[in-house]
């Protein structure tokens, strides 16, 4: 099965090249919409700022490919800044507008944490998700992030992690799956996420 991978210079994407043919997967680098028209399944990854990353989507074409992607109903998967640009809006840097996906804001992490939040961190499961199928509930996973998606709906969230507050650490609605954590830097556990969304996506 192929997997589109957007590639608008997230620094992360090679690791999440490497984690996704490790588990079994044809991989295309995305730079452009025609670059989707075979896949199966498409995974926006990120590392950086809200701002600097829909500025090189809108650039690259690729905002929309991501959006109506989802509105068909097509398996997607959000890395960290790739769920965060998911919703409405963004605090970080001013304030940023991202794809409106999912309705909801993305806020910075309390005064008084320290940011970013770095290293492993538990995550506990609020729905029956099949990115989670075979992982323990609870299981650690790699974070870093100094921001925190906060859904209006309370429904898409698949997963809670604290850090000082709960915080949402994955969301699910129908065929889009997003999660806070890095699962390419996540060991066993994140290899086995890859292989859950490649399996749904290949049902």
């Amino acid at each position: 099965m192929k997997v589109a991978i957007v590639d608008y210079g997230a620094g992360n994407l090679r690791s999440v090249v490497s984690a996704l043919r490790s588990v079994g997967c044809d991989t295309v680098v995305a730079e452009s919409p025609r670059d989707t028209q075979t896949a199966r399944a498409m995974v926006l990854p990120g590392v950086g700022a809200a701002a600097d990353t829909m500025e090189n989507l809108l650039h690259r074409g690729l905002a929309d490919l991501v959006v109506h992607w989802i509105a068909a109903e097509r398996p997607f998967l959000g890395i960290c800044m790739g769920m965060q640009v998911l919703f409405t809006h963004s605090e970080e840097g001013g304030g940023q507008h991202c794809l409106d996906v999912i309705s909801g804001r993305v806020v910075r992490l309390p005064e008084g944490l320290k940011v970013p939040h770095m290293g492993w961190n538990q995550v506990h499961y609020k729905v029956d998700s099949p990115l989670f199928e075979s992982i323990p509930d609870n299981s650690d996973f790699y974070f870093v992030h100094s921001y925190a998606a906060r859904p209006d709906d309370e429904a898409v969230v698949a997963a809670s992690t604290d850090y000082g507050v709960p915080f949402c650490s994955a969301v699910q609605r129908g065929a889009v799956f997003a999660t806070q954590f890095h699962p390419e830097k996540s060991g066993a556990n994140g290899l086995q996420l890859y292989r859950n969304f490649a399996r749904f996506a290949a049902a």
